[in-house]
């Protein structure tokens, strides 16, 4: 069986955020139904500006769900959800502030229709604090947290980090509270309400760089791409705008095989290097030692001659190279799913490997692909008690009315 067989959860959820936290649990086997508005469904689809297909971001990121549209602000609309809540163990929302308020749907009104419920909030500075009103997307929190502060040059400004940490790291915090709530519940009966915060979320993933402010007297420093000849990126050979490598060289065995990597085993013997005062006095010119060697090789040739000589390195790969990455093609990491819209797409794969738990990837819905199965399921409708709820608005009609491709 899938390691969370059995757990229901009712998604609504949009962009990334909790969007990631649901995903990451119906790749442990979940059963996750997401709540879409009519027409535009989760903005992350892009429908909303125009797009008549699903974005690639969208794909990505819920993939392994189903998808139900209602409209909450309509009567009927929100009393389906609430007559659905009861079939469910979670509830997972990371709209802006006071959204779910307005739709009254909050936790004190969802706790009297289903007291075991376990209730999901996440929001950019959680809901209480002289910011939280304020509205926050994922390079907010990570401003919010520091990540910019340490990031980019010395004598440059602050820098945008790349990764999207600031909303698929709070999703995970979010997973693994669920997961914990859910046991929880499993041994005393009882739901509960959880809370994340963006900011806070991303403060977990800056603990290293703050370990530096001695315990909060004084900022960390931007480093730049490494500021020790054993600890910096190179450039190889090639020329292109990601055509280098990194290495981490974080003790003398790596020093020395960094040295014996570029084919000069006594380079730290000799005299302008052999102290740790003399190598820090002559950073540059050796750094320019093995610049020389990595621009005579390509970016993977350097990664695969340090790894072997024991260093931690790696060359940095395009968004587009990891698709045709040897290692995690055998490794069976890239998966190939069908979408309706999309055709075969390959997509990344679920990075936990649970050797009793065995989960397929399923393509990411299509908007209300799932609205007559779920509520079939769930409230045992009728079709004639569905095709009501549609002709009043209560429900989306976008797969009857889709175009046939």
């Amino acid at each position: 069986m899938a390691a969370l067989d059995g757990l229901r959860i009712l998604d609504m959820t949009q962009y990334e955020a909790g969007t990631s936290c649901t995903q990451s649990l119906a790749f442990l086997g979940a059963d996750v139904v997401k709540i879409e508005q009519p027409v535009v469904g989760d903005p992350g689809r892009g429908r909303a500006s125009g797009a008549t297909i699903d974005r690639e971001y969208f794909v990505n990121w819920n993939s392994n769900k189903r998808s139900v549209t209602l409209d909450l602000a309509n009567d009927h609309g929100r009393n389906t959800l609430l007559r659905m809540l009861p079939k469910y163990d979670v509830f997972v929302e990371n709209y802006g502030p006071g959204v779910v308020e307005k739709l009254n749907i909050g936790y004190d009104v969802m706790k009297e229709v289903h007291p075991e419920l376990i209730y999901v909030r996440i929001k950019g500075f959680g809901t209480s604090g002289p910011y939280a009103q304020y509205k926050c997307m994922d390079m907010v929190a990570q401003a919010a947290s520091g990540a910019f502060s340490v990031t980019g040059e010395p004598d440059g400004p602050p820098m945008r980090p790349g990764p999207t940490i600031g909303d698929s790291g709070t999703g995970m915090q979010a997973a693994l509270a669920i997961s914990a709530a859910y046991v929880q519940k499993i041994r005393t009966g009882e739901g509960q309400l959880i809370e994340l915060s963006m900011q806070e979320a991303m403060t977990y993933y800056m603990r290293t760089q703050i370990s530096s402010t001695n315990f909060g007297e004084r900022p960390t420093p931007r480093s730049g791409n490494g500021n020790h000849a054993f600890v910096s990126l190179y450039p190889t050979l090639g020329g292109g705008p990601n055509d280098f490598v990194f290495l981490m060289a974080v003790n003398p065995r790596m020093w020395a095989g960094v040295c014996k990597a570029i084919g000069k085993p006594d380079l730290l013997e000799e005299e302008r290097f052999s102290s740790d005062i003399r190598q820090a006095q002559n950073q540059s010119l050796l750094k320019d030692e093995i610049t020389k060697w990595t621009l005579s090789h390509s970016k993977q040739e350097c990664m695969t001659k340090l790894a072997e000589n024991g260093v931690c390195a790696s060359y940095v790969y395009e968004t587009n190279e990891l698709y045709q990455d040897p290692h995690l093609l055998e490794r069976g990491f890239i998966k190939e799913v069908s979408h309706a819209d999309h055709g075969d797409v390959k997509l990344l794969g679920w990075p936990a490997r649970m050797s009793k738990s065995q989960v397929e990837m399923t393509a990411s819905p299509l908007l209300g692909e799932h609205t007559d199965e779920v509520l079939r399921e769930d409230l045992g409708l009728s079709p004639t008690e569905i095709q009501s709820l549609r002709h009043g608005g209560s429900i989306g009609s976008e797969l009857l009315d889709r175009p046939v491709r």
